[in-house]
């Protein structure tokens, strides 16, 4: 069942959800850059702010319906799209869609790495043109922007495996070595961060997917991912069922929109393993059904459960390359790890959305304290925490950040004690006054929201999301233990 409050999803696929004219790009988030032919639109008719900044929403409800998703532009035409490929659809799944435009440059970098110019040679003519011919016949990855890439990297460019590193990765080798994993000790010693060899293990195992004893582990792994492909055979034919049309295509129209930039997530084998996750998570618990932003929660589980198998350069990793039973298993472990994260938040996504209302107020009330400047600003003028906040909650600021960055801070989320539902909070708290600065020198309604709407994170490593966690850290041992010293 799809979840009626399609009305808060303004905030969870938009960018710039003020007006429905208004098409901002959004830089330190995973959406891709608008196409320039909308650029020049928008400098041409300017959007009139006014009339939302005099016209303050009364309620929840109210501000969800004033505002409109800037992803519906196209709604109308996927519909279409998504009824005639239906029609004509040979196999379950996914239909394939367009493949992303390869973009090559004439100074031969590719994905941040530059080959060797043909050009140190004096070349004639006919050399030139059979070496352009033979580049012509080669394949040619995408450029990956800064904002897409995986990898771990801090934002000063230094290499993440350090002698630190290697000292913490022989600790986790040797606490996943042990007949009987000591979980206190291993979340311990994830909060600052899981070595990227270790951290698919780690993950399951904080997650709750995995038991500590080690003997057991290939039995439960074996039925787990039996029992979810059992469910594929149970639920997934009745995609088309009337009860679960809107469902599937919601879901259907949603995939496309995930890590856009990333070609990993474009590819049609990647989408119809998202569709299978996200339907099957989504009869199984009718209680919120599919809501738009859970597709973002898919993909950390995913590229962590990958990375298994990929040394580098995920972003272009083929997965119809691996064999079909690492692929399952893939998609399995990523369906139950999501789950077992959605357990623990899933009052975010029933009717009303009342986790994550209980969150924005307690995101406002704590800011309140900790930082009279900042809310006094926002109140004055007029700045709703709504107006940015929901999207912090509903997506965990998977939006707000780089996907390398989301899993760092999932590491510490899966070692603290309820880190995606309470601790969150502090995070959020910590991520808005990083931006103190730029928030008090925008002097108006509309230049505060679309900061807060594109915060430039776009250059963000290990290195700020270390600090924003130390931080919030911070804030939670000062309040968490307090609570008279943030409310009211």
């Amino acid at each position: 069942m799809v979840n009626e409050l399609y009305l808060y999803n303004a905030f969870i696929e938009n960018d710039a959800f003020l007006v429905s004219s208004s098409i901002q790009p959004v830089y330190g988030a995973q959406h891709p850059p608008l196409d320039p032919r909308l650029r020049f639109a928008k400098e041409a008719a300017k959007p009139n702010f006014s009339n939302l900044k005099s016209k303050k929403p009364s309620s929840f409800h109210e501000f969800a319906r004033s505002t409109n998703d800037a992803w519906d532009i196209d709604d109308d035409e996927e519909d279409e799209d998504f009824l005639a490929a239906h029609q004509t659809s040979l196999t379950p799944g996914l239909h394939p869609s367009p493949p992303l435009q390869q973009v090559t440059e004439e100074c031969g970098e590719f994905n941040g790495r530059v080959g060797k110019s043909s050009s140190d040679a004096h070349l004639g003519d006919s050399s030139v043109r059979s070496t352009l011919q033979k580049q012509k016949s080669l394949p040619m990855r995408p450029i990956i922007p800064l904002i897409a890439r995986i990898s771990d990297q801090n934002a000063s460019g230094a290499p993440p495996m350090t002698v630190r590193e290697k000292s913490r990765q022989d600790k986790f080798r040797q606490l996943l070595a042990s007949p009987n994993t000591d979980l206190e000790e291993l979340r311990k010693s994830s909060w600052s961060g899981i070595p990227r060899e270790v951290r698919p293990i780690t993950w399951r195992l904080l997650s709750g997917y995995l038991p500590a004893n080690m003997e057991r582990r290939d039995l439960v792994l074996k039925r787990k991912r039996d029992e979810y492909f059992g469910f594929i055979e149970q639920y997934y034919h009745s995609r088309t069922d009337e009860h679960f049309k809107d469902t599937y295509r919601q879901i259907h129209i949603d995939i496309p929109r995930t890590n856009p930039l990333i070609p990993l997530f474009q590819q049609p084998t990647v989408q119809e393993v998202f569709e299978r996750i996200l339907f099957i998570w989504a009869i199984r618990h009718p209680a919120s059904g599919y809501v738009q932003g859970i597709n973002d929660l898919v993909t950390p589980f995913f590229v962590v459960f990958l990375s298994e198998f990929v040394e580098e350069d995920v972003e272009n990793f083929e997965m119809a390359g691996l064999p079909l039973e690492t692929q399952r298993n893939i998609e399995a472990d990523s369906f139950w790890c999501m789950s077992k994260l959605l357990d623990g938040i899933q009052d975010n996504y029933t009717f009303a959305q009342p986790g994550i209302q209980n969150k924005v107020k307690d995101l406002e009330e704590l800011v309140s304290r900790i930082d009279m400047d900042i809310h006094g600003h926002l109140k004055r003028y007029e700045v709703e925490y709504l107006q940015f906040a929901f999207r912090w909650m509903n997506n965990l600021l998977m939006r707000e950040l780089p996907l390398r960055c989301t899993i760092r801070v999932w590491d510490t989320y899966q070692a603290e004690a309820e880190g995606f539902s309470n601790f969150h909070l502090y995070v959020c708290a910590a991520f808005l006054i990083e931006w103190r600065k730029e928030i008090l020198s925008m002097v108006d309604f509309q230049g505060l929201l679309m900061l807060l709407q594109n915060l430039p994170t776009i250059h963000w490593g290990n290195e700020e999301v270390g600090l924003l966690l130390a931080e919030a850290y911070r804030l939670k041992y000062m309040f968490a233990d307090a609570p008279n010293h943030y409310k009211r």
